[in-house]
């Protein structure tokens, strides 16, 4: 048994095909399927069940997992420690983000990132918040971009940093909200709605607003991405609740929402005060530091290590 085959397998339990696994392990299908293969031989038992769309572990794939993450945290715990005495020259870290991140400039903060450290591999994963959140604690990612639908992190994460995103409602081109430019919540009883899958943070954050103020939405569509989300309100088939950022460079009508004005809270979370890994501990420095060169305002960072937890 390699450590490369628990990686592979792993990655297929992450991304849920075989197709998408070769992807993020940047190797062809054929090659990830035959160490998959190699590895149940070794075990003597089939690790997947391959009849559906998405491949679902078997009981002996399911026994698996929890060693298999053991592990690679082992393996990955070696690589830092020796990444810390090379002084960054080498080294992982993974990240975590919410789809609809729009406080954060994260391409561009990950670029500057590897400009300081060029030897240091990084590995993104978006994911809905509750998935973020187990990576988190089960050691899959370093740090992660997360917008809670509680007031604290469960048990053993600390926010690092917190921003606060505006909401606002869009619709198709020629809608009468269009022109007036803003709305109240209760004016939207009548409105079709387009929305996110449930279990998204954004999803959570609009249905926990629309419950406060008593409106009962009508969902036309529910979708897994922004992109599409974006798509079905401008052909019209309902209006949505998303971050400005997202409306603004789609080139819809942003129409403010008063009476309350709505919003979500995003932090940046990790385990503990501070990663173990040098190279999660260099990416959280570089993100909270850049965080506070930008303007202030409603999307300024907080000061490392703020544990505030993050308003409902």
């Amino acid at each position: 048994m390699e450590i490369r085959q628990l990686r592979h397998f792993m990655a297929v339990v992450t991304e849920g095909t075989f197709t998408a696994a070769a992807r993020a392990e940047l190797i062809v299908q054929s090659a990830l399927s035959t160490s998959i293969r190699n590895l149940e031989r070794e075990l003597g038992a089939e690790l997947f069940d391959r009849t559906g769309r998405r491949v679902v572990l078997t009981e002996a794939g399911r026994a698996l997992l929890p060693r298999a993450r053991a592990l690679l945290a082992g393996e990955r715990s070696a690589r830092e420690a020796v990444a810390a005495v090379a002084g960054l020259d080498s080294g992982r870290v993974a990240i975590g983000t919410i789809q609809t991140l729009t406080c954060v400039d994260l391409p561009g903060e990950l670029a500057a990132f590897h400009q300081r450290f060029p030897g240091v591999q990084v590995s993104v994963r978006d994911a809905p918040v509750d998935g973020l959140t187990e990576a988190l604690r089960a050691g899959e990612l370093d740090l992660a971009y997360l917008a809670p639908d509680r007031r604290e992190l469960p048990e053993g994460l600390a926010v690092h940093a917190t921003w606060h995103e505006e909401l606002v409602l869009i619709t198709a081109p020629g809608h009468p909200l269009a022109g007036a430019g803003k709305t109240r919540i209760s004016d939207l009883a009548e409105e079709p709605f387009v929305d996110f899958r449930a279990g998204t943070g954004l999803e959570t954050a609009v249905r926990r607003l629309a419950a406060h103020c008593g409106l009962t939405r009508r969902i036309t569509c529910d979708v897994t991405q922004a992109g599409l989300l974006v798509d079905l309100v401008r052909a019209g088939i309902g209006v949505a609740f998303v971050p400005r950022p997202i409306g603004e460079r789609a080139g819809l009508p942003c129409v403010t929402v008063r009476q309350p004005e709505p919003g979500r809270t995003v932090v940046l979370a990790g385990r503990g005060s501070r990663p173990r890994n040098p190279a999660a501990g260099a990416l959280l420095d570089h993100l909270v530091d850049r965080g506070r060169l930008r303007d202030a305002g409603p999307a300024a960072a907080g000061p490392p290590g703020d544990r505030r937890p993050p308003a409902g």
